[in-house]
C-alpha cells in the first residue's frame, strides 16, 4: 500500500520556508507603495506648480497688454487654489474664461486631510506658515520622512 501526501515534517519545512520568503518580500513591498507615493507627490507637486506659473504668465500677458489694471501690491499669483480650476478671465486676453488645472490634486502623504501648504510671494523659500496674500508656492504638509532622507514638506 502506497502512502500518499506529505508527512508533518515536510509539511512544517515547506512552512518554514515560505514565512522566510513572505518576510523578505513584505519590506520590498512596503518600500515599492512608499516609492510610488513619493512618484505620486512630486508629479502633483509639479503639477501645481506649473498651473501656478502659467497663471502668472498670462497675469503678465493681460498687464502688458493693458488689458486688466493690477491693484498695487498685487503679484500676479493666485489668490485662492481654487483660482487654478475655476479659471479666470483676463480681460479679453484669450476668448474664454481660462482653466489651469482640472482638480487640485491630492497629496498622497496627508494623513490629516489638511491639504497642501502654501507660501506667498512675500514668505521665506522655506517656510511653512502662509502669509495669506497669493500662493507662490505649494508643498506637503507631511512631516515624514522621504526615502532619500529629506522631509516631504521641502520637497
Amino acid at each position: 500500500m502506497s502512502n500518499r501526501g506529505l508527512t508533518l515534517l515536510e509539511l512544517i519545512i515547506a512552512l518554514a520556508i515560505l514565512s522566510v520568503l513572505a518576510s523578505a518580500v513584505l519590506p520590498m513591498a512596503e518600500v515599492a507603495v512608499k516609492r510610488n507615493k513619493e512618484l505620486e507627490l512630486k508629479r502633483s507637486l509639479r503639477i501645481l506648480r506649473n498651473a501656478i506659473d502659467e497663471y502668472k504668465s498670462d497675469f503678465d500677458k493681460a498687464v502688458e497688454k493693458k488689458l486688466i489694471i493690477p491693484s498695487v501690491n498685487e503679484t500676479g499669483y493666485p489668490r485662492e487654489i481654487d483660482d487654478l480650476v475655476e479659471g479666470v478671465d483676463w480681460g479679453g486676453l484669450y476668448s474664454f474664461k481660462k482653466k489651469y488645472l482640472r482638480r487640485i490634486p491630492v497629496d498622497p502623504f496627508d494623513e490629516y486631510e489638511e491639504g497642501w501648504g502654501f507660501r506667498s510671494y512675500s514668505d521665506e523659500p522655506d517656510s511653512l506658515f502662509w502669509g495669506g496674500e497669493d500662493i507662490y508656492d505649494v508643498f506637503s504638509r507631511s512631516e515624514n520622512t522621504a526615502l532619500d532622507g529629506t522631509l516631504y514638506n521641502t520637497w
